[in-house]
């Protein structure tokens, strides 16, 4: 796996975790899932991943 799935990973546990608290893991998950991917794409420069 690379680092960058690992990001995606986490931020949707913890959205899924914060949905959990007000009763819409759903919608968490989702809101994490678009957070995830957007600081993904943060962390890829030039198509590819950042190692250091």
């Amino acid at each position: 796996m690379k680092v960058s799935d690992f990001v995606i990973y986490g931020f949707v546990m913890i959205g899924a975790a914060i949905g959990l608290l007000f009763d819409h893991a759903m919608i968490g998950v989702l809101i994490g899932l678009g957070i995830g991917y957007v600081c993904r794409a943060l962390i890829l420069s030039d198509g590819k991943e950042n190692t250091k």
